[in-house]
């Protein structure tokens, strides 16, 4: 019987607005707290984080997608496999084609969640009628662990039961506890395998631990206020714990948005 993996491929580090972890301690908590085989970092319409997981990952063991959370002019849009970016702003399908022309695959993420920029079903159905965009526009994100208003989740899966696309579940994870709370299983373990998957629609979604939307909300806003000051989870490298602290001045942290621990990785 064929090994089937674990993947998350919707999380967010400090590149994104609105994560509370520095791009390392998002991978040791994957490493050390999670059976994940893959994950993808997809910071709001920003590369930087992914590129940095990539460059990390030979240190932590574990296989890393880049990707980003594109803003369509119609809802979010997850962006796997691509190391240039795309214009935020654009038309879904116009989206969809310039991640086709990186060699890049798209996954609807969180298609009419409430208090979130998702695409409308309607909007991902007529898209999927042009046979470029179906090429790219590989699945539908089913399950997202973040999500306020469940119904959400309720909507996409009865959506993408009706559609020729892979079913992914993520955790959309801002925080680092949430990592892995939303997976895929795919057939095979690496970054590869799980692109074949999601080419083939072999995936299935699964849910974790559930999460309840007031302890999401009220975390994640007490994280969210404590990164204006600087207070950020960090790890200075794969063999040491992560942290709640001050790895950088308040002021360079809010302006990087990340600190990065490649170089110093690379001299030990």
């Amino acid at each position: 019987m064929e090994y089937m993996g674990l993947a998350d491929l919707h999380m967010h580090t400090l590149y994104s607005w609105d994560g509370t972890s520095t791009v390392a301690a998002v991978l040791k908590q994957a490493l050390d707290h999670t059976n994940l085989d893959v994950i993808a970092i997809t910071d709001h319409d920003c590369l930087s984080g992914a590129l940095e997981a990539l460059e990390l990952a030979p240190f932590y063991g574990i296989d890393v997608i880049p990707g980003c959370e594109i803003s369509t002019s119609q809802g979010h849009l997850l962006a796997y496999f691509i190391t240039q970016p795309v214009p935020s702003g654009l038309s879904l399908i116009e989206t969809v084609l310039r991640v086709g022309e990186l060699g890049g695959l798209c996954v609807a993420a969180h298609p009419s969640a409430k208090m979130s920029n998702s695409l409308h079903p309607q909007v991902i159905s007529d898209a999927l009628k042009d046979a470029d965009v179906a090429r790219v526009l590989v699945g539908i994100e089913v399950y997202n662990a973040g999500v306020v208003h469940k119904s959400g989740n309720t909507i996409a899966k009865a959506l993408a039961d009706g559609l020729p696309v892979a079913q992914v579940g993520n955790s959309d994870a801002h925080m680092l506890w949430m990592v892995g709370r939303g997976a895929t299983y795919f057939p095979g373990c690496t970054a590869n395998g799980l692109r074949h998957a999601l080419e083939k629609r072999s995936t299935i979604a699964i849910a974790g631990p559930s999460c309840k939307p007031v302890r999401v909300i009220s975390q994640w806003l007490t994280r969210y206020l404590l990164r204006r000051f600087g207070l950020v989870a960090w790890n200075a490298g794969p063999q040491t714990p992560i942290r709640f602290g001050r790895p950088l001045p308040v002021e360079l942290l809010n302006s990087t948005g990340s600190l990065s621990m490649v170089d110093t990785l690379a001299q030990h």
